[in-house]
């Protein structure tokens, strides 16, 4: 019986991926970068180990939201304090924290483990169309 073949941490190789984020679905933007960020679009995942590429996100400002989740979608933070509770609408994160709702949606997606949070590290969100990691020469990935 062969056996799986299983990669090492010293053979991978990390690519750079640009995404523009103008127009796209939040959970669909999500699900495609948490899969890069995991390795899993490459077929020498391994999962024990960070297989996955840096992915940089463009135009966080100008995601999509369907429905009425702008008004109905909560995002809720709560400092540890008695009464500490901060309640915020998707439209306000939209408009003020574009970067930390998309953030938070891939880091969902992600394991709940020190390799997950390894992996989180790999993801940058811009607000804007411009990124400072040209040097890297990312590639452009598609999300449909």
């Amino acid at each position: 019986m062969k056996n799986s073949y299983m990669q090492k941490k010293e053979e991978v190789v990390h690519n750079w991926y640009v995404v523009d984020a103008e127009g796209i679905s939040l959970g669909r933007l999500a699900a495609k970068i948490s899969n890069v960020l995991q390795g899993k679009n490459k077929p020498t995942y391994t999962p024990h180990i960070d297989c996955g590429d840096n992915v940089i996100v463009i135009n966080a400002e100008k995601v999509n939201l369907t429905g009425n989740k702008l008004s109905d979608k909560i995002y809720y933070n709560h400092s540890g304090y008695t009464g500490g509770l901060r309640e915020r609408t998707a439209r306000e994160m939209v408009e003020k924290y574009p970067v930390e709702m998309i953030e938070r949606a891939v880091k969902g997606m992600l394991p709940k483990t020190r390799l997950g949070r390894q992996m989180y590290k790999k993801l940058f969100v811009y607000a804007g169309s411009e990124h400072p990691h040209a040097a890297q020469k990312p590639e452009v990935m598609e999300v449909k």
